[in-house]
């Protein structure tokens, strides 16, 4: 998720204040992030009997956080030591990780969302395509496209060596560059699918807000805190994107006004943003909590286990109130019918 480094620009390194604030977010996130997405996928893998989609795509998601995890010691190294000792190839190949993993969570929850959608507002399709297969030919899809759009990654860092003191930092080779790769970021990773998310939850919110059925939505709501939360985590960081390109589209105090303020903001909201890879097992402990007395280290499972009916339970819900508006159509048109007609003679 580091894909902006802790020094943007080909400056001396950060103070040593923004580093001490660096390693304490990338440790509190290794610390709490790397055991328990290792935990989630754990209990997904041998604990649950049967696997919903849902399931499956949590599975992706810690799968993602915790490869991205483990890049976290090597970046607190560098910002204890101020120097990169592990080679350019390492640089930008752990940027490479952080970059994918960004672009494969948002695509992730972004298809949770729509399929949630999906079972709202076509239930009959919806039961037909959510099938495991699909599912999984969906997420291969996913990875190869987070793959693909986190290519440039790689060619835009470079280390700088000024003595003994080697720099993993990122360099382009001009402004346009510049500009192309934090608004791809900004506006393919986190812009469109959000959109796209917010659609999904408010369409659903309408469709349901009458339906009784609160006591069996806390996967919706689970999903929904997870795209919130990631969200509050990415949205400072797209922020100092979009300032950084205002700043190279304009000139002269404006422009040196708008760089400074996003090369001396990106270096601990980039830090931040890694932290969203900690936060989901968080947000599942609190989730399972009514499990933990009675399942004990198996009360993940049980949260989990809880997801492979919920989306029926939607659809039926869903095909219930549109039978119901479709019955009341036909009320109304029948009775209409009968008000235009015609009197005719007696037979």
């Amino acid at each position: 998720m580091m894909n902006a480094s802790l020094n943007t620009t080909g400056s001396p390194p950060v103070p040593g204040g923004s580093a001490t604030v660096g390693i304490v977010i990338l440790t509190v996130a290794f610390i709490i992030g790397f055991p328990g997405n290792t935990f989630i996928v754990w209990t997904i893998l041998t604990r649950l009997k049967k696997k919903s989609v849902t399931c499956i795509l949590i599975l992706n998601l810690a799968v993602a956080d915790g490869v991205v995890l483990l890049t976290a010691p090597f970046f607190i190294h560098f910002l204890f030591h101020m120097n990169w000792v592990f080679g350019e190839g390492i640089c930008k190949f752990f940027h490479y990780i952080c970059c994918v993993n960004m672009y494969a969570s948002i695509l992730i929850m972004t298809f949770m969302s729509l399929d949630r959608f999906l079972a709202v507002s076509k239930p009959f399709i919806s039961q037909k395509v959510r099938t495991k297969k699909i599912v999984v030919h969906i997420l291969i899809a996913i990875w190869f496209i987070a793959t693909l759009l986190a290519l440039p990654m790689p060619f835009y860092r470079k280390v700088v060596s000024k003595h003994t003191v080697h720099i993993c930092l990122i360099s382009h080779s001009s402004y346009k560059h510049e500009i192309f790769q934090y608004l791809m970021e900004t506006l393919i990773g986190f812009i469109i699918p959000f959109t796209a998310i917010v659609f999904s939850y408010f369409y659903i919110g309408r469709r349901l807000q009458n339906a009784k059925f609160q006591r069996k939505r806390k996967t919706g709501k689970l999903i929904a805190l997870i795209v919130l939360t990631f969200a509050a985590f990415w949205l400072p960081y797209h922020i100092v994107n979009i300032i950084q390109v205002l700043g190279n589209l304009t000139s002269g105090t404006t422009s040196k006004v708008l760089l400074a303020a996003a090369k001396a903001a990106r270096p601990n909201l980039t830090a931040l943003a890694f932290v969203s890879s900690s936060v989901n097992p968080i947000l599942y402990a609190f989730a399972g909590s009514a499990f933990i007395k009675t399942a004990r280290s198996n009360f993940m499972a049980k949260l989990f286990e809880g997801t492979s009916s919920e989306v029926s339970s939607i659809r039926k819900i869903s095909r219930t109130l549109r039978d119901k508006i479709r019955n009341e159509s036909q009320e109304w048109d029948e009775a209409s019918e009968f008000q235009t007609s015609p009197p005719t003679a007696g037979i």
